[in-house]
């Protein structure tokens, strides 16, 4: 029985990731499709909150197997064969906090800063270096001679 339900867990785990996925990519700003950008915040807030639910699903499945795992295990009177902790569940584990993780930073990422506007930085070109393009095109002559650079003066 508990490993149907951790089964179940675990389906339910992967299509709750598969639907945070859409979500997500459907919320995310760089995407044409979602409407406006709170409309977009409030569907990424949505696909963090299933991925959440999803590493939640998972987790819970991994723990339950293992403490049966571990129940069975350390039974003096359970005489069949006995398993032990593998690599499968400390993946489990691994990719449940990831995704809860991931989920929770997929909701605080959506926090708008209406307080301090976003500034903008013009490039202004470089001041000390003069380009070979304004020598040219320079009516003073210049007294230094052109310095050409060939690839072995880079070695």
């Amino acid at each position: 029985g508990y490993i149907q339900a951790c089964r179940g867990l675990m389906i339910s785990a992967v299509c709750l990731g598969f639907f945070g996925a859409v979500f997500g990519l459907v919320g995310m700003k760089c995407t044409k499709v979602g409407g406006s950008d709170q409309t977009k915040a409030k569907i990424a807030c949505l696909a963090g909150l299933i991925f959440i639910l999803s590493g939640l699903c998972s987790m819970t499945s991994c723990s339950l197997y293992a403490n049966r795992i571990t129940s069975e295990f350390f039974d003096p009177s359970f005489v069949a064969q006995k398993y032990e902790l593998g690599a499968a569940l400390f993946i489990g584990w691994a990719g449940a906090s990831l995704c809860i993780i991931g989920g929770s930073i997929f909701c605080f990422s959506i926090a708008d800063n209406s307080n301090s506007p976003r500034r903008g930085y013009a490039y202004n070109g470089a001041t000390s270096v003069m380009s070979s393009r304004t020598k040219v095109h320079n009516t003073v002559p210049d007294k230094t001679p052109p310095k050409h650079f060939d690839k072995n003066a880079y070695v």
